[in-house]
Order: C-alpha cells, then sequence, then structure tokens
C-alpha cells in the first residue's frame, strides 16, 4: 500500500507521465506489486523553502513495514528523480517517510491489520 505524495511549486506540463515514473519508481524501490502504489503529484502551489520561491517539494512516503534501515538509499533515490522530472534541486526537497500502523491503513472496505 505504498503513498507517495508529492507537493511542488513547479508548473508541470506532464503530470499524469510524471505519476507512472514515480509509480514504477516506488513499486521497484520497495520491492511490491505496483498493483498497490499510489502516487499524488499536486504541482503549481504556493510554497517556499528556506525564504525562497525557487522551486521545491515536499514529499511523503508511507508504506506498510517502511524498512527505517534503507530511508537514507530511499532519500537519494527519490531526491534524484524528482530532480530529474521536476528541475527541483535535491537541497530543496525535504522527505517525510512513515510506516503506520496496519490497522490505521484502510483499503477496500476493511484495514490491512
Amino acid at each position: 500500500m505504498p503513498l507517495l505524495s508529492v507537493k511542488t511549486n513547479q508548473a508541470l506540463d506532464n503530470p499524469q507521465e510524471i505519476c507512472l515514473a514515480l509509480s514504477n519508481k516506488v513499486a521497484g524501490m520497495l520491492g511490491k506489486p505496483e498493483s498497490y502504489v499510489m502516487v499524488a503529484v499536486q504541482p503549481a502551489q504556493h510554497m517556499t523553502f528556506a525564504g525562497s520561491a525557487e522551486p521545491t517539494a515536499l514529499v511523503e512516503l508511507k508504506s506498510l513495514g517502511l524498512p527505517e534501515s534503507q530511508t537514507t538509499d530511499f532519500s537519494q533515490m527519490l531526491c534524484s528523480v524528482i530532480s530529474e522530472l521536476m528541475n527541483v534541486p535535491a537541497a530543496r526537497i525535504y522527505i517525510e517517510f512513515s510506516s503506520p500502523q496496519r490497522h490505521m491503513w484502510g483499503w477496500d472496505n476493511r484495514t490491512f491489520g
């Protein structure tokens, strides 16, 4: 049930293509079927970072059983692909990782717990 949410102040010409590319990247990165991956991209948001409206992004990756020992690698991978796809420098990207408890994530009329 991975969820990748990306908010950026960048206007994007191809947000659907970016969603598909990110979906594939997240599935491979986490070793989970892409059929469970959800990606939400919100372009052209009113955002600042470090007192500047230069390109920036806020990324959230949530997944059941997210391995904390791999978040540094995940950060590198996500910063790299988001920089490439959205033209946002890695130094202007914040990423929040979370691994909710199974009973706190619902899908298809039930929870995963």
